[in-house]
């Protein structure tokens, strides 16, 4: 079995609650993170080399140092739960396990960064992982482990939680802040930064929920054990969330750095492709990723095996690789529709659009509006070509990364698989109603 910072205790019977968490060693890195200065919890944080697990995959510690520290002005820590990237799911899954993870990296960051009111700002749908969550600080106050003058220390420190509305654009920083202020949910123009001008205009600090959890193992091991782990600049473990057509869909705890083949063939893993099919195709980081064929997410370029690691998924840049991403594993085997799942996810990318910017605003609609025509078998060689110029006009031209990741699901369907499409526009009676496509989808087929 790989090494599991995160998930060892996962499995223990009334791990969310208080007393439990605290027998196996709950709380104990934040009564040693008091014992420290905030700037020695920051460098050790660096030295691990520990990267944002939500998807941008930026050096923690180095965005810690950016936050400015004026006098008089308050700064904030916020943690972004608000988990919506299609084929994510594992910040939900931990937050419902064991929630007082999350409270005591939370704790410890703020500590560091000088924080004393912070907010879990949790995705609008989640209400029962909301009331866990509620519950764990509760718990947390009445211990002592939050509030005033915490276990003598001198350090105040209050955490909150906030219900978001269900918008997938609210995962993106700036908007996130602009929604937890009360305001419409849509991006901001940078800079300035939130490190400098973020909530309520003071210096903010927004990480993901892994990455916060992250924090607790790097003060029990220390940064530069912490880095011992994993490969290169990929430092420590990762939670993938793994789904589609294979065996044993779920959450795994990995070691970064193992072949992408073994994650998926293992048995300690997703234990291969069901039902005995092919690979076809893998989005390796959520649906904002480019996706790869099964020849190109298995091997590098030069014939070696490509890694679960930031760097071995994005080798070669996007004409032959991907991102890490927020660790969304979707495995696809040899039956499925290229064309039907990037119209799904076109889908996805035009209603969740804000709207704010042109580009995408009316370029995600142009997109799948296209991609109907080409399933409604009323398509042309010119469509593919149209699909190709409007990513071109959406990416990098936008306020927020929503445009790259409504963007390069198609430029990367199409560069890897653009045989299919042309088989779509060329052959339009041979398109089969998959009908168990369409009954999960909640479309009618008259509608395609």
């Amino acid at each position: 079995m790989g090494i599991k910072l995160l998930t060892n205790n996962i499995n223990v019977a009334g791990i969310q609650k208080l007393d439990t968490y605290q027998n196996n060693g709950g709380y104990d890195m934040f009564k040693k993170a008091l014992s420290m200065t905030p700037d020695a919890i920051v460098e050790e944080v660096k030295k691990s080399g520990l990267r944002g697990r939500g998807g941008a995959g930026f050096p923690t510690g180095m965005k810690w140092s950016f936050l400015a520290k004026p006098e008089g002005v308050p700064r904030y820590l916020v943690c972004n739960a608000d988990e919506s990237e299609p084929g994510t799911f594992k910040d939900r899954y931990m937050m419902e396990r064991i929630p007082h993870l999350l409270i005591e990296g939370m704790a410890i960051g703020s500590f560091a960064l000088g924080c004393h009111t912070s907010y879990i700002y949790i995705r609008g749908e989640l209400m029962y992982v909301y009331h866990i969550l509620q519950k764990a600080i509760d718990e947390a106050y009445a211990a002592g482990f939050l509030g005033k003058n915490i276990l003598g220390s001198g350090f105040d420190f209050d955490l909150h939680v906030h219900c978001g509305a269900g918008a997938y654009i609210c995962g993106e920083e700036t908007a996130l802040i602009e929604s937890l202020e009360g305001k419409r949910g849509n991006p901001r123009i940078k800079p300035p930064f939130p490190a400098i001008r973020g909530l309520w205009d003071c210096p903010t600090v927004v990480n993901n929920v892994e990455t916060l959890m992250a924090v607790v193992p790097i003060i029990k091991l220390g940064g530069d054990e912490y880095a011992k782990i994993g490969i290169g600049k990929s430092t420590g473990t990762k939670l993938i969330s793994a789904c589609g057509h294979i065996n044993k869909p779920g959450i795994y705890e990995i070691e970064l750095g193992i072949p992408v083949e073994e994650f998926i063939y293992s048995d300690e893993y997703c234990g291969g492709i069901r039902n005995g099919k092919k690979l076809k195709a893998v989005v390796a980081g959520g649906s904002s990723v480019p996706v790869l064929p099964a020849e190109l997410i298995l091997k590098l370029a030069n014939g070696e095996p490509r890694l679960m690691s930031y760097e071995s998924l994005g080798e070669g840049g996007f004409a032959t690789g991907t991102m890490m991403g927020s660790g969304g594993f979707i495995a696809m085997d040899e039956d499925t529709s290229i064309v039907k799942n990037l119209w799904t996810f076109a889908r996805f990318y035009h209603h969740e659009s804000c709207g704010q910017c042109s580009p995408c605003r009316e370029g995600t609609g142009w997109m799948e509006k296209i991609l109907h025509k080409i399933l409604d078998g009323h398509g042309n060689i010119s469509d593919i070509d149209l699909l190709w110029d409007i990513q071109s006009k959406i990416e990098g031209k936008t306020i927020c990364p929503l445009g790259e990741a409504a963007a390069w699901p198609v430029a990367s369907a199409i560069r890897h698989f653009r045989s299919e499409f042309e088989e779509y526009v060329r052959n339009p009676q041979n398109i089969i109603e998959d009908h168990h496509y369409y009954r999960l989808n909640n479309i009618s087929q008259e509608s395609v």
